[in-house]
């Protein structure tokens, strides 16, 4: 069977490694704290907090192997190696819709660091997957659930500009 690998650039898996230390470090201990108060309540079979407790734990411990399956088989992104102009993993990338719509920029980056409010789209997204390998001034027809647009590249930068 195939391993899933996780594309993303070196300060994505940073901020992943960062993650992963605050929640084994602190975040599992605060809900064993909280486990262990709840348990001083007396009858655990209708303690709403021991319930809550073991539910976060269960999330934390959850995203702990998520977060080291997603680190164990990383795979860095480096654009070095293509061109200035072209839209690739780890690139900001600027377009408008065409013929008049508004300016928008998004860094391409791999599933696992994807945050749209960051405006950090994921390289499987809609957008991302119509634009890689596109090149400056092209115009690209993107493919969405909502329907389908156009949209001109007018800059391609490094993510860290």
């Amino acid at each position: 069977m195939d391993q899933k690998v996780y594309p993303m650039t070196l300060s994505g898996k940073e901020k992943l490694e960062q993650e992963l230390e605050d929640l084994k470090v602190n975040k599992r201990k605060e809900i064993i704290e909280r486990i262990k108060i709840a348990r001083s309540f007396g009858d655990l079979s209708e303690n709403s907090e021991y319930e809550s407790a073991k539910d976060e734990q269960a999330f934390v411990e959850g995203r702990i192997s998520s977060i080291e399956n997603m680190i164990r088989f990383a795979e860095i992104i480096d654009d070095k190696d293509v061109a200035k102009d072209e839209v690739s993993l780890g690139r900001k990338v600027t377009f408008v819709e065409v013929p008049d719509g508004d300016e928008e920029t998004y860094t391409i980056v791999g599933s696992a660091e994807a945050d749209p409010l960051e405006y950090k789209i994921s390289n499987d997204s809609p957008i991302a997957q119509a634009i890689l390998g596109k090149k400056l001034n092209d115009v690209v027809s993107i493919q969405t659930p909502g329907g389908s647009f156009d949209v001109k590249i007018i800059k391609i930068e490094a993510a860290d500009e």
